[in-house]
C-alpha cells in the first residue's frame, strides 16, 4: 500500500457498515482541557475531550445505524461538576437512544457518589456481582496549619473580609470558627442532597428511600438491586451479550483487526470523527457565524502570566482581554461563552477581565458564563457581568471577600542561622517584606484597602446582578456556595454544563444551535502562534501556550537549563531557585507542602467527595 494511502486510511474514521454500539470508557479519562504539557497529551492520548463527547453524542443520536450507548463508569476520574456535565449529555442521547451505565463497583468501601450520581444519568444500571454500592454521603476535611507553620518559625499574618472568607483562616486561625464549620456544613450538605434528588429523579425512588440507602452505604449488590438502585447484576461480557440482544446489534468482524477486532464497538469520541474531517470542519467554522469560548482557567494574574509558576495554570489578565478583545472584532462571532473555572486571585487582574467583558456587551455581543469545578471570589468576579450565569449544581461559587496579609519568616531563616536585615527607604517599603511582622500602623493601612475592595466588590456584584447591595451583601461576607444555592440566592442564574452556555449563547444571539460554529479563542493556526506579535491588539500576542509547551518538553526530553530560556522555574527546581524574592519563596515552599499560597480573592480549596 502506498504511504499516503496508508495515512489516510489510518486517519480516517471507522465507518459504521451496520449497528453500532457507541462506547465511553471513563477509566481511560476525560480531559476537560488542553493538556499541561506534550508529555501530558502524550499521556493522555486514548482520553476523550468533552467536545469530541459533545460532538460524538450529538451525531449519535440522529444515525440511524447507532443503537445505543455503553458506559463504563468504572473508577470515574471525575468531580461532581464534570460528572454533571457529562451527565447532561448522557440523559440527552437517552431521550433518543438506549443507554446503560456498568460498573465492576461503585467504590470498595470508599465513597463513589459522584459515580453513581452519574451512572443514574443512563436509562439502565449494571452492577458486578461481587461489586458494592459506595453512596455514603459526604465527608469534608478542614485543615489548620498555623500551628505547623509556627513550629517551622514562620508567623501568618492575615486579615479578611469577612467571617467566611476562610482562605485566611486556613492560615492564621488556631481552631475552626462556627461560620466555617457552618459554610462547609453546608457545602457538603447541597452536595448529597442534589445527589439523592438526581438519583431520585433517574431511578424512580422516593428520595426517602434514597436517603435510607445513603444512610445504610455501602450496600453489596444485592442490597442495591432489591432497593431498586441498579436494575441488574452481572459481569461486562453479561452486559454486552444482553445489550447486543436487546439492542439488535451482532458483533462484526474489523477490516483491520489491529485497530479494532469488533465493528460493531466504536467510541463516542472516534466514531463520528477524524483528523481529516476535523480540520475541514475547522475551515468550514470560519466562515460561518458561531459562539467563541473564552477559558478564563487557573489562578486569575496580572500580565501575561508566568509558565511554571507554583500552582499550576494561570488566567493573566493581559491574555484574556486579547481574546476578549478579538471575539469582539470578529464578525462572524456573534456571542461569547466566557468558561470560569477558577479559584479567583488578583484583585486587578479581575477587574481588568471584568472590563472587557463590559465591553463586549456594549458592542452588542452577549456573553454567558459558564461555570466549571470552581468560579469563586475572583473567579465569581469576572462571570458576574455577563449577561447570563451558568453553573453545575455542584460548582463552587461566590466567595465574594477579600483577603491580604503575608508570612513571616524571620523565625524560619533564625533556625537556619541565616541573617538577614532589611532596609527600607520610605515610610511603608517594608510592608508587605516577609522579614518581620505588620506594625499597627500598616494594619490599619491594610484594613483600609481590604474595607475599599470589599465595598467595591460588593457594589460591583450588585450592579452586576441587578440587586441592591443590602440585598446581596448577607449572601457576601466571603461565603463560597454550590451552584444550585447560588442560584437561589440570584447569585447564578440556571443550572447546566457547558453545553447548556452554548444554547443559551446561540439564543441570544438569535443563532440556530445545529447551525452555529462554535470556536475556541484564540482560533488561529498553530504556526502563526510562533510569529512576533505586531501590537498589544495582534491575536498572535494571545498565543502565551507556546513556551509552556516547549518548556515541558525540554523538561521531559533533559534540556531544561540548557535550552536558553528554558530553565527551571517557581518550584520546579529541588533547590526552588525560580523564586525571585521572599513572596515567590513562600509560595513555592506552599506549593511543596501541598498548597496554596491565596491571592487576595482567592479560594483554596476544593470539596472532593468521591
Amino acid at each position: 500500500m502506498k504511504p499516503v494511502s496508508k495515512l489516510r486510511k489510518t486517519l480516517a474514521p471507522q465507518a459504521s457498515g451496520g449497528p453500532t454500539i457507541l462506547e465511553i470508557d471513563l477509566d481511560r479519562g476525560v480531559l476537560f482541557g488542553p493538556p499541561d504539557s506534550p508529555i501530558a497529551a502524550l499521556k493522555a492520548r486514548n482520553a476523550a475531550t468533552m467536545k469530541a463527547l459533545r460532538d460524538g453524542l450529538r451525531a449519535g443520536a440522529s444515525d440511524r445505524q447507532v443503537r445505543g450507548l455503553i458506559v463504563h463508569v468504572g473508577t470515574c476520574p471525575l468531580t461532581f461538576a464534570q460528572a454533571d456535565e457529562l451527565g447532561d449529555l448522557i440523559e440527552q442521547f437517552g431521550r433518543a437512544k438506549p443507554t446503560l451505565a456498568w460498573s465492576a463497583t461503585f467504590g470498595e468501601f470508599e465513597g463513589a457518589l459522584a459515580a453513581f450520581r452519574l451512572a443514574t444519568r443512563a436509562n439502565t444500571v449494571w452492577l458486578q456481582p461481587s461489586g458494592m454500592l459506595g453512596i455514603t454521603g459526604a465527608h469534608l476535611g478542614v485543615v489548620l496549619l498555623r500551628g505547623g507553620l509556627e513550629k517551622l518559625g514562620v508567623e501568618p499574618e492575615f486579615s479578611q473580609r469577612h467571617e467566611y472568607k476562610t482562605a485566611a483562616d486556613r492560615f492564621a486561625a488556631r481552631e475552626v470558627t462556627g461560620p466555617h464549620r457552618a459554610m462547609m456544613r453546608r457545602l457538603g450538605q447541597s452536595i448529597v442532597d442534589e445527589s439523592v434528588a438526581t438519583i431520585a429523579r433517574r431511578r424512580r425512588l422516593d428520595p426517602v428511600a434514597v436517603w435510607d440507602a445513603v444512610n445504610a452505604a455501602p450496600l453489596a449488590a444485592g442490597d442495591a438491586l432489591a432497593r431498586g438502585l441498579v436494575d441488574r447484576l452481572g459481569y461486562r461480557d453479561e452486559v454486552y451479550d444482553w445489550a447486543r440482544r436487546e439492542w439488535g446489534v451482532p458483533p462484526r468482524p474489523s477490516v483491520d483487526n489491529r485497530r479494532n477486532a469488533d465493528a460493531s464497538l466504536a467510541f463516542v469520541h472516534r466514531h463520528h470523527t477524524s483528523p481529516a474531517k476535523e480540520l475541514m470542519g475547522s475551515l468550514a467554522d470560519r466562515s460561518k457565524p458561531g459562539v467563541a469560548i473564552v477559558p478564563v482557567t487557573g489562578a486569575i494574574v496580572l500580565g501575561r502570566g508566568r509558565p511554571g509558576a507554583p500552582g499550576g495554570r494561570q488566567a493573566a489578565s493581559d491574555v484574556v482581554g486579547e481574546h476578549l478583545r478579538a471575539a469582539g472584532r470578529d464578525p462572524k462571532i456573534k456571542a461569547v461563552v466566557l468558561r470560569v473555572d477558577s479559584p479567583g486571585g488578583s484583585y486587578v487582574a479581575s477587574d481588568t477581565i471584568r472590563r472587557e467583558v463590559l465591553r463586549l456587551r456594549e458592542l452588542g455581543k452577549p456573553v454567558v458564563a459558564s461555570m466549571g469545578d470552581l468560579a469563586a471570589s475572583g473567579g465569581y468576579f469576572v462571570a458576574m457581568p455577563a449577561d447570563e450565569i451558568v453553573a453545575n449544581p455542584s460548582t463552587l461559587t461566590g466567595s465574594i471577600g477579600v483577603l491580604a496579609g503575608k508570612f513571616v519568616t524571620r523565625g524560619l531563616f533564625g533556625k537556619l542561622g541565616i541573617v538577614r536585615e532589611g532596609i527600607d527607604i520610605g515610610a511603608r517599603s517594608g510592608m508587605l517584606s516577609d522579614e518581620r511582622g505588620f506594625t499597627d500602623e500598616e494594619w490599619e493601612t491594610l484594613n483600609r484597602w481590604l474595607d475599599l475592595v470589599y465595598a467595591d466588590f460588593t457594589a460591583k456584584a450588585a450592579h452586576d446582578r441587578g440587586l441592591d447591595v443590602p440585598e446581596l451583601e448577607p449572601n457576601a461576607r466571603g461565603r463560597v456556595w454550590t451552584g444550585s444555592d447560588a442560584r437561589d440566592r440570584h447569585l447564578v442564574d440556571r443550572l447546566g454544563g457547558l453545553d447548556a452556555a452554548i444554547e443559551r449563547a446561540c439564543e441570544r444571539a438569535g443563532l440556530r444551535r445545529g447551525e452555529a460554529a462554535v470556536r475556541s479563542m484564540p482560533a488561529i493556526p498553530a504556526l502563526e502562534r510562533l510569529r512576533s506579535a505586531e501590537s498589544t491588539e495582534s491575536v498572535s500576542a494571545s498565543a502565551s501556550g507556546v513556551l509552556a509547551g516547549m518548556e515541558g518538553l525540554a523538561r521531559a526530553i533533559g534540556l531544561a537549563g540548557i535550552v536558553p530560556g528554558l530553565g527551571a522555574s517557581g518550584a520546579d527546581a529541588v533547590g526552588l531557585a525560580g523564586a525571585t524574592g521572599p513572596d515567590d519563596l513562600v509560595a513555592a515552599l506552599a506549593h511543596r507542602l501541598g498548597f496554596e499560597a491565596p491571592g487576595v480573592l482567592s479560594l483554596p480549596f476544593r470539596v472532593d467527595v468521591r
